[in-house]
């Protein structure tokens, strides 16, 4: 369980460690709402991702951990969690696509989008991913790049109508 709470709180570092690292983009948009709903719902669907995988996460070490193991190799680690993702062709099948996803694409697209729109180490959204989920990767860097793209209207001062 201490695997847990420490992939919580290092989760919980590296979005503060975002936020801190682009102030512009997380202050108040000017003429308009703190979070757009486009924003609402992409943090929505973040967040339940998180406590979806923590809830199956859970199961996990506690079905699989013995007391005073190793999270690293041994019953219950990250090292079980990766071989029983590969246990048959079905689950090996999801396991290497969101392998792809999240070491590959997710890097290689925020990097190269980030930098292009001015966020600040854009890479810490991958490694965000390690922490919280694939999906909230995604969903906070899409909510971030909604709101940009909020403050950029707002300088223009064109109105924030959704296309």
């Amino acid at each position: 369980m201490v695997s847990l709470i420490v992939h919580f709180v290092l989760g919980l570092a590296v979005i503060a460690w975002i936020v801190r690292a682009n102030p512009l983009v997380f202050a108040k948009p000017a003429g308009g709402p703190a979070f757009s709903a486009m924003e609402i719902v992409l943090y929505v669907v973040g967040v339940a991702s998180i406590a979806l995988g923590y809830y199956f996460n859970h199961q996990f070490v506690a079905q699989y951990a013995v007391e005073g193991g190793n999270p690293i190799w041994g019953p219950g680690s990250w090292q079980q969690f990766i071989v029983l993702g590969y246990a048959n062709p079905a689950a090996a099948s999801a396991s290497q696509d969101y392998t792809i996803i999240n070491v590959i694409l997710l890097p290689l697209f925020t990097i190269w989008d980030g930098h292009r729109r001015g966020i600040r180490r854009p890479w810490l959204f991958f490694v965000s991913s390690l922490f919280t989920s694939c999906a909230f990767a995604y969903a906070f860097y899409f909510a971030v790049v909604e709101r940009q793209h909020r403050h950029q209207q707002a300088e223009q001062g064109l109105s924030s109508i959704p296309a």
